[in-house]
């Protein structure tokens, strides 16, 4: 029998069977209720970040768990196949409801990888069935991230993430992601949208426009680019070149979407409507496993008249986290919970803008509403990165969690350099949590200016 792995020094409990991304172990949650996480000792942290940006109305909501508990009595599984359920039916309707118009086909699935998958999977097969058999080339951005499968992975613009796996996969082909503020070229932020939507046209036309399937984004970035918000001259730009080239433009919303940023989607900031959406993590809120690929009948129907789609996956459509979707639907809307993520995302914005002035190794804060993020940087004239050795992104996330809240980091340059951290709360947070939220941080980057020897004032 294989041996599990040992605990570290210290820690009492049995060695764990599991493995994850590390070998470092985690304290054991106890319960989970609103905003807040308690471990086995009656320690209490913020969930900062909503899990990974999954938990959008709170841990522990009774009325999502009553719907849930009513579907498990009368069915947890369904099969799509031998029959429908009213749970999806009625989820289905409440998503293309939400939707721009024409978006009103959906495809569940069961997380954001599926969701990406499907979306590329679907737009092949629309091209197939429409005699663009050519083409097949998704171009994506650099940096980015789209999921783990191999599928995903492909159009996924992160070379940690991908390398290993190059050979098992088609790469596809990137641009530049639009760090616009990065840019020190005389140009101004409207020029400097239109540019970098102008290079997916320079890409397109250097691939073979014939060849070219898709382009798919993320309207808000994740946690590759530590929520990138583009120029506003970004995103119709964008839909125009796709139109011009028949080129499908695919939105990923797995982390914008489901109310985050103060609408339903992200793109609908921009009003944009793009031709596939892959939506999951808040569209399930952590209660299920939960995910949809989003189309519209253009696209759906002649992939079903020419024998169907060929993809499917064995939880797609469950009742039970059907009937979970549509409870958080209801929850969003009940206390308005997308006007609470625009108010309090403000709010917090305008908090962390505040920090600047006391620790000026943070070179930039964006996103909207509750998908927010803090750069650090080691000159904000230049913008230029903090040493790669110092690990600050990391660092941070751990002196975060020992003051008793989660926050969210990556590498912000490629998963290479630079350093980035997200605070994204769930969607039910109130003012005074916030404040307890900035008196951590606060005091978590005083810590982390004095550890790595970084310019502040006390």
């Amino acid at each position: 029998m294989a041996t599990p792995a040992a605990p570290a020094a210290g820690d009492n409990r049995p060695p764990s069977h599991l493995f994850y991304q590390a070998r470092l172990r985690r304290p054991l949650a106890s319960r989970a209720e609103g905003i807040y996480i308690w471990d086995e000792t009656g320690r209490r942290v913020i969930d900062g970040s909503s899990g990974a940006m999954v938990v959008n109305i709170g841990h522990g909501n009774p009325r999502v768990l009553e719907a849930m508990k009513r579907q498990m009595e009368a069915a947890t599984f369904i099969y799509r196949l031998h029959f429908e359920n009213e749970p999806a039916e009625r989820l289905a309707a409440a998503l293309a409801d939400r939707c721009p118009a024409g978006l009103d086909r959906v495809f569940f699935v069961s997380g954001g990888s599926e969701a990406v998958e499907s979306c590329l999977k679907l737009a092949r097969q629309y091209a197939v069935a429409t005699g663009q058999g050519s083409r097949f080339k998704v171009i994506s951005r650099f940096p980015s991230y789209h999921g783990s499968t191999l599928g995903a992975l492909a159009v996924t613009g992160h070379a940690a993430f991908s390398a290993p796996f190059a050979p098992m996969m088609h790469e596809m082909p990137k641009i530049p992601a639009p760090t616009a503020y990065l840019d020190r070229d005389g140009l101004d932020m409207a020029a400097r949208g239109r540019r970098y939507a102008d290079m997916l046209e320079d890409e397109i036309r250097r691939q073979g426009p014939e060849t070219v399937l898709a382009f798919i984004m993320e309207p808000i970035g994740g946690a590759s680019t530590g929520a990138l918000v583009a120029p506003d001259t970004y995103y119709p730009r964008i839909r125009e070149i796709c139109d011009r080239y028949g080129v499908l433009l695919i939105h990923d919303e797995v982390m914008s979407g489901a109310g985050r940023t103060g609408r339903y989607l992200g793109g609908d900031h921009w009003g944009i409507t793009p031709d596939l959406v892959a939506l999951s993590k808040g569209l399930g809120a952590g209660y299920v496993p939960l995910g949809a690929m989003i189309a519209s009948e253009k696209l759906v129907r002649p992939v079903l008249d020419a024998g169907g789609f060929q993809h499917g996956f064995t939880y797609a459509g469950n009742p039970l986290a059907s009937a979970a979707g549509l409870a958080v639907l209801d929850e969003i809307d009940a206390h308005d919970l997308m006007g609470n993520a625009a108010r309090m995302g403000a709010l917090l914005k305008a908090r962390l803008e505040a920090l600047k002035p006391r620790f000026p190794f943070i070179g930039d804060v964006r996103g909207k509403g509750l998908l927010l993020a803090v750069e650090f940087v080691s000159e904000p004239e230049t913008m230029a990165t903090l040493p790669r050795e110092l690990n600050a992104h990391a660092r941070v996330v751990d002196l975060a969690f020992e003051r008793g809240l989660i926050i969210y980091s990556r590498r912000t340059r490629g998963g290479i350099d630079g350093d980035h951290f997200l605070v994204c709360p769930p969607m039910i947070v109130t003012a005074d949590q916030i404040d307890e939220i900035m008196a951590i941080l606060d005091d978590t980057l005083l810590a982390l200016a004095r550890e790595l020897n970084l310019p502040h004032s006390a």
